[in-house]
């Protein structure tokens, strides 16, 4: 008899485990409890959880971090520019009865508000915004979205946008502003390192003209660099003082070559610059004269 009842107990056990009577709840989730279609006050915690077979029925509802993308949303700036937009969501549930009670799937609520807040924030921002001040986008999508999701027991973690797709027009247009952008500030450091490259010669005319030992040492380092270059031409600067020198000896070596024809006594006239009698002049000097036609030349 007694064994008999043992049997019994040990198969009503079962049958009731077997029914639902005891059901186990991960560490990642939170068991809501339904009693008679209505829900217990408080979530049943992580590990097992002893309900009332066919009076009990318990949801599991997942509370970790939950990652979802947003398809690519095609809309309009308000530069009027038709861009294609996807982004993502990140969000959790903080309270597991909203969320098994207010929604019916709060996943799909979740997409379905992500997708709309994330056209309507396309409509609202320029393309210059969505491809360069990102962050307030985004705190402006997690605010769309976490405003209906709070009623719903869910915490939006952050929104991030993940790629911008533009029409091959629009990109070839960015990239000639790009390379023109480009050109515009190399030709601006060009001629901000000519401006300053003028400064420092002007100076340094200064100097040497106020130095003359400085000419002559920036001559004889022009003379070294040109000598190392190993060419067979050596172009040397010539002074303009020494052609001046020249052409105050050749003046004067014709103003003597027609006095003598003039005056057999070699005296120069008054007041004309001439050599002195009897000074001898070069034969380099000699070929630089040119005598008039008519004029007697002499033949020393």
């Amino acid at each position: 008899m007694f064994i008999d009842i043992l049997y019994g107990i040990i198969g009503f056990l079962i049958a009731w485990v077997v029914s639902g009577g005891a059901r186990v709840v991960n560490q990642v989730e939170r068991g809501v409890v339904f009693r008679f279609g209505r829900a217990l006050p408080a979530p049943r915690r992580p590990g097992l959880a002893i309900l009332i077979p066919v009076v009990d029925r318990m949801k599991k509802v997942n509370v970790q971090i939950v990652t979802m993308p947003v398809p690519a949303q095609e809309g309009i700036t308000r530069d009027n520019v038709s861009v294609k937009v996807d982004a993502v969501v990140y969000f959790r549930v903080v309270d597991p009865m909203k969320a098994a009670i207010e929604v019916e799937d709060y996943l799909f609520a979740v997409g379905q508000v992500a997708q709309t807040s994330l056209r309507s924030i396309i409509g609202k921002s320029e393309l210059d915004d969505l491809l360069c001040n990102r962050e307030r986008l985004h705190e402006g999508l997690e605010l769309m979205i976490d405003s209906p999701a709070i009623g719903w027991g869910i915490h939006i973690d952050r929104v991030e946008i993940k790629d911008v797709q533009l029409p091959e027009t629009m990109k070839r247009s960015m990239s000639r502003q790009a390379e023109a952008e480009r050109e515009r500030r190399a030709r601006v450091i060009t001629a901000d390192g000519e401006f300053q490259a003028s400064r420092k010669l002007a100076d340094a005319a200064g100097i040497m003209h106020d130095t003359p030992g400085a000419m002559q040492l920036r001559l004889l380092q022009t003379v070294v660099e040109v000598a190392a270059e190993r060419n067979s031409t050596l172009v040397m600067p010539f002074p303009v003082e020494m052609l001046r020198f020249f052409d105050r000896m050749a003046g004067a070596v014709s103003k003597s070559v027609t006095a003598k024809g003039s005056a057999p006594t070699g005296a120069a006239s008054p007041g004309q610059d001439s050599l002195p009698a009897g000074t001898p002049v070069p034969e380099s000097l000699r070929d630089l004269v040119r005598p008039r036609e008519g004029e007697p030349v002499d033949p020393t």
